[in-house]
Parts: structure tokens; C-alpha cells; sequence
């Protein structure tokens, strides 16, 4: 029987990944590549789009401008780790490089919720309260609400990480996931009651941290869905709607794959399936946000269509402006 304590000092965690897919892994290394190089040439076309054009320079687009940069930080926790599984087998990693990831990736986590509920916000005042929408949405209040979205959910994890830190673990764990998931390294602890109430305590304020967001959400929407009823012409209905519907489709996106990583810890199912359902949460937001942001929305497609293609008629005033 393995020897358990909480000295840090020499432990590490072997990371079991896909066991049904041993014999795949270079075809998983170059799947997870395809899907992070996508996440980062994504976000980084929105990244771009938003800072050099000016059309763009509004509240919507530099929360945007936040949610990308959120999701490659929040892909980069996880994906790299993996992709070193796949292609050199280096599945151990280290009790504070395990810790660190946890916190990492619960923390963004977070932060995605958070960053969302800022955006609905913004669409609630736009919509609901469009006279006094640009008093209200300053710079200085848009950085406010960033600033506090992400400190706020950088804070939230650090006490249930610093506790879960504190188990006995064996020297080599092995933890039955493909990266440092809160619950994974619980369950794969040295079962006591405290690590019964770590388990407890965690899924708890994931469900909070989740739940909670998406009823502020849902409120959101409420009064905006009422505000737009109201609006006589169906063309202005359309019109004012169709400013929410990347973002919907973005939330949508989000509690979905949330909720099959949740569920996935609560029925029992295949290890291979279970860890799945929790990559797809993973990888699934970060890659889409940009491509529903591109084609949904008129003012980022017209933005990227112009940083891709720029006509010449501008290429030649900047000539001219050298000349």
C-alpha cells in the first residue's frame, strides 16, 4: 500500500490521460495541435482587429478584446501539457507545476463567467438604456468592470486550492485526467474526510461560481428581451436584438460544455469519455468565440475582411503619406 503524506517536497502526479487511446497518440498530438494553433490565430485575428481599428474602439468589443485574450491564457494552462502527453509521453508533472495549473484553469474559468456577465451587462445598457448609455459605459467604468471581473475570479479558487494543496497524496498520484482538475486530484488523494469535503466543497463553488453568472445573465436578458418588445418596427426589433446574438451564441457555447463537464463527474462512465467531456470544455469556447464573433457579427467581419484585404484605394493614401 502506497505511504501518504502532505510533505510536498518529493511528490509528483502521473497524469493518466486517454487509457483506450494509447495507440493513437501521435494522431491525438496532431488533433490537439490543429485545435490550439486555430485558438490562437482565432483570438489573436480579434485581438488585432479590435486595438488597430477604430470602428471598434467601443465597450462591446474591448470586453471582446478581454474574452480573447482570456481564452488563449485559459487554452495555454491546459493544451501545451497535453500536447508534451501525446508526443513524448511526459505525463508526471510536478506537485507545484500541478498546483499551479489547477489554479490557473479554475481560476480563467472563472474569469470566462465572469467576463460574460460584463458583456451582458454592457448589452443591458445598451439596449435598455441607450440615452444614457455612453455616460455610463466610460472607459473608465469598462476598465472598472474588466478589472473587477478578473480579480474578482483570479481570488475565488486561492482558498479551496490552498486546502486542497494541504491532502496526503502518494509520491507518484495518479490522477485520472489529461491535466490538474480540482476534482480529479481529489478523488485521486488519500481518501479521508477531508478530502470528501474537499470534493464536496469544490463542486459546490464550481455549481456557484457558474450558476449565479448565468442567472445575472438570464436576468440581462429578461429586461432586454422586454425593452426590445416594446420597439414598435420589427425592423428596429431586428435590429436591436441582432447586437446580442454573437454573445448568446457565445453563452450558449460556454454552460453547455460547463454542464457535460459537470454532469460527466457524476455518472459513472469511462474514464476516456469522462476526461473527454472535460477537454471539449476546454477547447470548444476558446475555438469558437472568435469564428461566432466573424461571422455574426457585421462591424468584426467587416474589421477582419479589411485587416485581411485591404482595398487599394487606402493602400495608396498610406503610399501617398510617405511619398
Amino acid at each position: 500500500m502506497e505511504s501518504c503524506s502532505s510533505n510536498a517536497s518529493t511528490k509528483a502526479f502521473f497524469l493518466v490521460g486517454f487509457p483506450a487511446l494509447q495507440d493513437f497518440q501521435t494522431p491525438l498530438f496532431f488533433v490537439f495541435l490543429l485545435f490550439y494553433l486555430l485558438i490562437l490565430v482565432g483570438n489573436a485575428i480579434i485581438i488585432t482587429v479590435v486595438v488597430v481599428d477604430r470602428t471598434l474602439h467601443k465597450p462591446m468589443y474591448f470586453f471582446l478584446l478581454n474574452l480573447s485574450v482570456l481564452d488563449v491564457l485559459f487554452t495555454t494552462t491546459t493544451i501545451p501539457k497535453m500536447l508534451a502527453m501525446f508526443l513524448a509521453n511526459a505525463k508526471t508533472i510536478s506537485f507545484r507545476g500541478c498546483f499551479l495549473q489547477m489554479y490557473s484553469f479554475h481560476g480563467l474559468t472563472v474569469t470566462e463567467a465572469l467576463i460574460l456577465v460584463v458583456m451582458a451587462y454592457d448589452r443591458y445598457e445598451a439596449i435598455c438604456n441607450p440615452l444614457h448609455y455612453a455616460a455610463r459605459m466610460t472607459r473608465r467604468a469598462n476598465a472598472a468592470l474588466a478589472a473587477g471581473a478578473w480579480i474578482t475570479a483570479l481570488l475565488v479558487p486561492v482558498p479551496v486550492i490552498a486546502q486542497t494543496s494541504q491532502l496526503a497524496f502518494g509520491e507518484a498520484t495518479r490522477v485520472r485526467h489529461c491535466f490538474c482538475d480540482h476534482l480529479a486530484v481529489v478523488q485521486a488523494a488519500c481518501s479521508d474526510f477531508r478530502a470528501d469535503f474537499q470534493n464536496f466543497l469544490g463542486f459546490s463553488i464550481a455549481m456557484t461560481v457558474s450558476v449565479i453568472p448565468l442567472l445575472l445573465v438570464t436576468l440581462s436578458y429578461v429586461r432586454i428581451i422586454l425593452s426590445v418588445l416594446k420597439i414598435s418596427s420589427k425592423e428596429g426589433r431586428a435590429k436591436a436584438f441582432s447586437t446580442c446574438t454573437s454573445h448568446l451564441l457565445v453563452v450558449g457555447t460556454y454552460y453547455s460544455s460547463i454542464a457535460v463537464a459537470y454532469v460527466s463527474y457524476r455518472v459513472d462512465i469511462p474514464v476516456d469519455v469522462h476526461v473527454m467531456s472535460n477537454v471539449v470544455f476546454c477547447i470548444l469556447t476558446p475555438l469558437l468565440n472568435p469564428i461566432i464573433y466573424t461571422l455574426r457579427n457585421k462591424e468584426v467581419k467587416s474589421a477582419v475582411r479589411k485587416c485581411i484585404f485591404p482595398k487599394p484605394s487606402s493602400l495608396s493614401k498610406k503610399n501617398n503619406l510617405f511619398a
